[in-house]
């Protein structure tokens, strides 16, 4: 008889789990404390490598990346988490107030941008949304090849993970992209020759989360190459032969 009193309880819902990058300890203090109130589990790291490390450890379903880190933009990290991750909503965080910077980074893939400083209230609507709407599906039509290998120019599946499914921004960035691509390319050169190593590690760095953005994936493997042995000639010559290609 005690048995038919007995409740069970309803089955517990996962806590999402988030990964916040931020780099100022009490911002930091915040918007951990905010997001704990959802409830979420939030991982924390204060800088890119930092933050690729702890996203190598497991999946997440939200990123809140500062847009401006000790050793790299937002967009940088962006990229390189797309590679562990296509289908992860990722949200900016800024005190920059300036539209355009809020521009570049929504065309990075931020889905939205939030200014520093800004209440739990605000903050937690934005993060609801973003999780409420995640990645829109890829339909047969998007999904054409499901395997890389080295010599495959573009990966339109991470490509249009990343910009939710719409093929018409994709084909659009991609026009941009390839228009500068070549100013890009003689760039990389001139600080290749003046052995000017900040500013080589800026055009690449930049060039590295716009190939990630577009599905550059020949190319993306050549810069990173370039990165790592920028004397090489083999190196170099990968780098060369990966823009003609898409540029042909």
């Amino acid at each position: 008889m005690e048995a038919a009193f007995m409740q069970t309880n309803p089955p517990r819902t996962p806590r999402p789990r988030f990964l916040l990058v931020e780099d100022d300890m009490i911002t930091c203090g915040f918007l951990k404390a905010a997001l704990e109130t959802l409830p979420a589990d939030v991982d924390t790291a204060d800088s890119l490598a930092a933050a690729v490390t702890m996203a190598q450890q497991g999946h997440h379903d939200l990123w809140l990346v500062d847009a401006n880190l000790p050793d790299g933009h937002g967009s940088d990290l962006l990229g390189k988490l797309r590679l562990l991750q296509t289908d992860t909503p990722a949200l900016a965080h800024t005190a920059d107030r300036d539209a355009g910077t809020h521009a570049r980074l929504r065309q990075a893939g931020f889905g939205d941008i939030l200014v520093k400083p800004l209440g739990r209230d605000d903050l937690l609507k934005v993060v609801r949304r973003a999780l409420a709407r995640g990645p829109a599906p890829l339909s047969p039509t998007q999904a054409p090849v499901t395997q890389l290998n080295e010599t495959q120019d573009w990966d339109e599946i991470t490509a249009l993970a990343a910009l939710n499914g719409q093929r018409n921004h994709l084909i659009a960035l991609r026009e941009l992209f390839l228009a500068e691509l070549p100013g890009v390319r003689d760039a990389v050169d001139q600080a290749v020759d003046r052995h000017d190593e900040p500013a080589l590690r800026n055009q690449l760095h930049r060039l590295q989360a716009s190939c990630g953005f577009v599905g550059a994936a020949r190319l993306a493997r050549a810069v990173r190459n370039l990165h790592q042995m920028p004397a090489s000639d083999q190196a170099q010559a990968g780098f060369h032969d990966a823009v003609a290609a898409l540029l042909h």
